[in-house]
């Protein structure tokens, strides 16, 4: 199964949530498809968008809230907003978009879909202290379908922890890693690329006429 086709399924639950908390009972597999596949092209190019600011602000792709936001600026999501380059004219931050944006998030258009998610009480619900560790539908989900109970099962797969990295050691030969293996073929790659521009960049003794020859 593809990158995309494992997301594209993990994205139907969150898809069915929304479609039923804005009042939908049923949907076509065509038309459920669809916006799955609509919400996938968001998120990715999202993402696409946050790594580039990343990159181009602090040089590293660890993600960051600023990122974040600069990538849903570019997508249109907050609005009226002015842009960059007149808050930097005016010497101020507009912060409108983003102040509606978390009020939309948070405010009763949005309660149902995260009562739906588990991330929300109930009506005449008690709730604790500890509400806002409650877990979202994908944990309770692994949960049940493990017997453990714990995140061992699903370490190292795409809705788990990512799974320690371990050295592995290659027997029979001068090379006893993968990351020695790697060092060698970047280094013949490189020697492969400079000799040729040696070569091109002496000229062929041949073709030099000699001083005392032609006297």
């Amino acid at each position: 199964m593809s990158a995309n086709a494992i997301h594209e399924s993990l994205l139907r639950p969150p898809v069915l949530h929304i479609l039923r908390a804005a009042g939908f009972q049923a949907a076509r597999p065509a038309a459920l498809d669809t916006v799955v596949d609509l919400t996938h092209r968001y998120i990715k190019r999202l993402a696409s968008l946050a790594a580039s600011h990343a990159v181009a602000t602090h040089n590293e792709l660890t993600l960051t809230l600023p990122d974040l936001r600069l990538a849903m600026q570019d997508l249109g999501t907050f609005g009226p907003q002015i842009g960059s380059m007149e808050e930097q004219c005016r010497d101020e931050e507009d912060l409108r978009g983003v102040d509606a944006f978390i009020s939309w998030a948070k405010g009763e258009n949005n309660r149902e879909i995260r009562r739906i998610a588990g991330l929300a009480a109930s009506e005449g619900e008690v709730v604790e202290i500890e509400a806002s560790l409650r877990e979202d539908f994908l944990t309770v989900l692994k949960k049940k379908h493990s017997k453990t109970g714990e995140e061992s099962r699903y370490q190292g797969t795409v809705i788990g922890k990512p799974a320690d990295e371990e050295s592995l050691r290659v027997d029979g030969g001068p090379i006893e890693s993968i990351e020695d293996w790697e060092a060698k073929l970047r280094a013949r790659d490189l020697l492969i690329i400079v000799n040729p521009i040696r070569q091109s960049s002496s000229p062929p003794l041949s073709s030099v006429g000699s001083p005392l020859t032609d006297v």
